[in-house]
């Protein structure tokens, strides 16, 4: 029944998960959360919201313009199950915007198999990760992500090399705003990098099991798509080479965070959505697909159970 739902791309879907999102996102934020009530914070967290359901359908948009899979719903499914897995991360605006403003920087890289206009898309992509960094300091190390980019799709013109690093206009721009806002230091206050509570992350147990498993996950699933992507054009096994590196590249600046006190996983979810919705996707028998979403589907709620319960 999920299968015959969401393996196709009709309107019908995205109002399901939106819906969805919506629900989950106040419940977390009110009952998990124990969040302020005040108009002013609800506004900004309502802001949050919109980019959150946003960022949905940019993951549509991107997934089947550059024909990651084929026309279904699945990446945005498990999109919306990796955040009831991870349901505290729903209410952190600031990692809802840096997962938002990466994902723009992936869709820009992504587009770069087509040849065209690549100086501009590079440029893109790499204002886009400036203004991830500013939710997220760590989030910045994405840069190496653009110059990859750079590497399998155009690396002879040395021209595309010198792109990011001329792109001094956000700086300029920051720096502009900051003034106004009499605020000069903000970028050397925000761009700390500390790697400090190290201790306390080790600790943790329930919280590194659960990202241990979510990583190894996501790892074995990417490594059986790419086993089972013989069959795909070389332009598709390229932009899923592209993810995986985003995958990688996310699961380090969590790591990261996470010595700073942060825990900006939704940045990963993007990338692990792929690989699990290309894995089902890929099923050829119709009960097994089955079985397989209606185990994840079971899981993330569990999980999502438990921490109310636990709470």
């Amino acid at each position: 029944m999920i299968s015959g739902i969401f393996g196709k791309t009709k309107p019908i879907n995205y109002v399901l998960l939106l819906g969805f999102l919506f629900i989950l996102y106040w419940v977390v934020y009110f009952y998990l959360n124990e969040n302020s009530s005040e108009p002013a914070v609800l506004v900004l967290q309502s802001l949050g919201l919109l980019v959150l359901l946003f960022s949905v359908m940019v993951i549509n948009f991107v997934v089947n313009r550059n024909q990651i899979t084929t026309a279904n719903s699945y990446v945005a499914l498990y999109f919306v199950l990796l955040i009831l897995l991870f349901s505290s991360s729903i209410v952190d605006n600031n990692a809802i915007f840096c997962s938002f403003f990466l994902l723009l920087a992936c869709r820009r890289l992504l587009s770069l198999r087509s040849l065209k206009n690549i100086k501009l898309k590079i440029m893109d992509a790499t204002l886009w990760v400036l203004v991830s960094s500013v939710f997220y300091d760590w989030a910045i190390l994405f840069l190496i992500l653009v110059y990859i980019a750079i590497y399998i799709y155009e690396p002879k013109n040395f021209k595309n090399w010198l792109v990011p690093p001329s792109v001094s206009v956000f700086v300029l721009l920051s720096y502009a705003v900051l003034i106004l806002a009499n605020n000069e230091d903000y970028l050397l206050e925000h761009y700390q990098f500390q790697l400090e509570n190290i201790r306390d992350v080790l600790s943790d147990w329930k919280l590194n099991t659960k990202l241990i498993i979510y990583a190894l996950l996501i790892a074995v699933t990417a490594l059986a798509v790419f086993l089972k992507s013989g069959k795909l054009g070389l332009g598709r096994i390229i932009n899923l080479r592209v993810i995986s590196i985003y995958f990688s590249i996310s699961i380090l600046v969590i790591i990261l965070s996470l010595m700073s006190g942060d825990l900006p996983v939704m940045i990963s979810f993007f990338p692990g959505a792929v690989f699990l919705g290309k894995y089902v996707e890929m099923i050829k028998r119709k009960n097994i697909k089955e079985m397989v979403l209606y185990s994840s589907a079971f899981i993330a709620f569990f999980v999502f159970a438990s921490d109310i319960l636990i709470k």
